[in-house]
């Protein structure tokens, strides 16, 4: 029901500026990505992808912030995503390696393509997924891989090759098992630690501040392979946090089925 305000007018219909703003530039940032790696400039492509990811944290935070959450502001960031997290990864690696696989037969070239668009359409229903799960899920975890996680990880991947000086053809049978891998990992059941519930106050242990120092120093040392090795690091945890708490599970299961069984 619209608010009338005290003049007996109905404020008009519209959308909040600042967060919409925040999700217009990080899908510039993705469109960029795109036509950066058109013309062959890889590394760039890469980093406008992280920069859509900043982009892309900021914008919920300064409308939970600012108070101006909507539900437009949400059908709106996820269009956004899937243009800077699902096309724009998928198409930086089909032209800076997937497709050179085409040298080696029409079937290796439909495998680069396919590769590629696996991880778009996987993107598309992780998306999906998600918007039917909001207000439902536990906002502690993500169920499959988040989208930006899943870019961050294929495009450091191309950065780090890029800055061993080495080009995307050398490395065009890798390319494929990690496009594949982090698209499936999306749509898996793979439970993840979602930073959207941290910190949940202001203050955090001691230990935090020094790391977060090491961290940005590294970062600015050599961002490609630190920015790898944090999303390598971080693709890892999902399976491992996932088969501990199965295993966790079955204990408990056990422990109870003993003590029924007395």
């Amino acid at each position: 029901m619209d608010e009338i305000p005290a003049s007996g007018r109905k404020r008009p219909r519209g959308i909040y500026l600042l967060p919409n703003l925040f999700t217009t530039g990080a899908m510039f940032a993705g469109f960029y990505a795109i036509v950066a790696s058109i013309g062959g400039r890889y590394s760039e492509a890469a980093l406008a992808v992280f920069v859509a990811g900043i982009l892309d944290g900021l914008d919920g935070r300064v409308a939970r912030m600012t108070g101006t959450q909507s539900d437009f502001g949400v059908q709106y960031d996820s269009l956004s995503d899937l243009v800077s997290f699902g096309l724009a990864p998928a198409l930086v690696m089909y032209t800076w390696s997937l497709s050179s696989l085409a040298g080696y037969g029409a079937v290796w070239g439909k495998f680069g393509w396919a590769a590629a668009f696996i991880y778009a359409a996987c993107a598309a229903l992780r998306l999906a997924r998600f918007n039917t799960q909001v207000g439902v899920a536990d906002k502690r975890y993500f169920q499959g891989l988040a989208s930006p996680a899943a870019a961050g990880l294929c495009m450091s991947f191309v950065w780090t090759i890029e800055k061993f000086d080495l080009s995307g053809i050398e490395v065009q049978f890798i390319t494929p098992f990690i496009a594949i891998a982090a698209g499936l990992l999306m749509v898996s059941n793979v439970r993840y630690f979602s930073f959207k519930a941290w910190p949940r106050s202001d203050r955090v242990p001691f230990i935090v501040g020094p790391i977060a120092l090491l961290v940005i120093v590294a970062l600015v040392v050599d961002p490609a392979r630190v920015l790898f090795g944090i999303a390598v690091l971080y693709v890892l945890s999902g399976p491992v946090m996932t088969l501990w708490g199965l295993r966790r599970t079955r204990a408990q299961r056990a422990q109870r089925g003993e003590r029924e069984g007395r």
